[in-house]
């Protein structure tokens, strides 16, 4: 089975809504048969219910028929030299059909462009990653290079949810060995990003008073509350923007964005709207704690609730909700960056200097655990998550060779 076959098998599976199930069995069974040693392992709610970026009620996290799968192999004396982990995702974020031109979980091709749910973010990476391990060994084999040391290949559940099996692997190594460094190979259009962003996710809920529309001047619609609201986090958005430096970031028109992503209102046309929940992603750049930029935002509320004899009368509730995301950030020095930046000068790659990403990723839960990684990958962000999503295949066949040479350099020199 060759890489493009692996990738075309891994997308067909509908991966969304905890369903990774499937995909993972099949994933192991590819691992075991291209040699791999395989260890599979599931979260425990109750320990990711202490971790900040979860639920504090371990009945919100879904972890039932989610198990994470790696892949080990070993070269000459393994102990001798160091752990490389790739690290990637099977799960994807659900795809709306009708805004879709074909089936999402049918690969289609149209040249060099592969497109599929999953397609960038990103089983394409993760099956770069298996195939760039092989090639390790290979050149092992073939004594091309003698190395010590261990490559891990992991495909992880639930990160779209908070990441759910990094998590449970940083919190609790499911291996018989330390792990030096990793990269993970989410979506970086080929670039070296060391450092990302988290995000604090908010749910606002506001209280009117509902009246007819006839005599709606009895009433009290919540929407002006809001708007005041949406534009007071705005303006904090900006003056953040401003305040809030980070050498990675200055290329971001919005280097710390909010998203108010849903908003739901009233309950008839013909009535005023007494009620409104909006749901809000808040950035937090490197160096922040969710904790700072949650209380920034909490004040910036409390100052549009002052002014307002309505809302100081009827407080806004103001909670955490889903997941949290920290920020991450690694030292641009680190051996596995140094490493990276090396194999993508072979690969022809030029801009090898390191960024910073507006998103999360399950990175930072092994820079928690102090696992220095790196996030590079094939695809680019603005496809992720999008109708007909779309990667350009010889951009997964770089981030293969990329990967391949990192991982060697970094086994050869440490």
């Amino acid at each position: 089975m060759n890489l493009r076959t692996f990738t075309e098998e891994f997308l067909r599976f509908d991966t969304t809504d905890c369903r990774e199930a499937a995909a993972q069995s099949w994933f192991r069974e590819r691992l075991d048969e291209f040699g791999f040693e395989t260890v599979e392992w599931h979260a425990d709610a109750d320990r990711l219910a202490e971790h900040p970026s979860f639920p504090d009620d371990p009945d919100d996290i879904v972890v039932a028929d989610r198990p994470s799968v790696a892949g080990v192999l070993e070269f000459g004396n393994p102990d001798a030299g160091p752990t490389l982990v790739l690290n990637g995702h099977s799960d994807v974020v659900p795809a709306e059909d009708e805004l879709w031109d074909s089936d999402p979980f049918e690969p289609t091709w149209n040249g060099d462009d592969l497109t599929a749910r999953g397609a960038v973010d990103m089983k394409s990476g993760v099956a770069a990653c298996v195939f760039a391990a092989l090639d390790v060994r290979d050149a092992v084999e073939n004594e091309e290079l003698e190395l010590d040391g261990r490559i891990v290949v992991e495909s992880v559940t639930g990160e779209e949810d908070g990441g759910i099996g990094a998590a449970a692997a940083a919190l609790d190594n499911p291996y018989p060995f330390d792990r030096d460094a990793a990269i993970v190979a989410e979506p970086t259009d080929l670039t070296v990003v060391t450092a990302t962003e988290g995000t604090v996710m908010k749910r606002l809920h506001l209280t009117g008073r509902s009246a007819h529309a006839a005599t709606r001047w009895v009433g009290e619609s919540v929407l002006p509350h809001f708007e005041r609201i949406r534009h007071a986090f705005e303006e904090l958005e900006a003056e953040r923007g401003e305040r809030v430096h980070h050498p990675l970031y200055e290329e971001f028109p919005v280097p710390w964005p909010i998203c108010i992503g849903r908003v739901e209102a009233g309950s008839w046309s013909s009535t005023v709207p007494a009620s409104l929940t909006a749901e809000i992603r808040i950035g937090v750049a490197p160096g922040e704690t969710v904790d700072e930029v949650e209380e920034e935002y909490e004040a910036r509320l409390a100052e549009v609730v002052a002014e307002s004899e309505w809302l100081t009368e009827h407080p806004p509730e103001f909670e955490r909700f889903t997941i949290q995301f920290e920020s991450a950030e690694i030292d641009a020095d680190e051996p596995v960056v140094a490493a990276l930046q090396a194999a993508m000068g072979d690969a022809g790659l030029a801009d090898t200097e390191a960024r910073g990403a507006t998103y999360g990723a399950d990175s930072r839960h092994y820079v928690e655990a102090g696992i220095p990684t790196v996030v590079f990958g094939p695809g680019t962000i603005e496809q992720a998550h999008f109708p007909n999503e779309t990667i350009h295949w010889p951009d997964v066949e770089t981030a293969r060779a990329t990967i391949a040479t990192a991982a060697r350099r970094y086994l050869a020199e440490n």
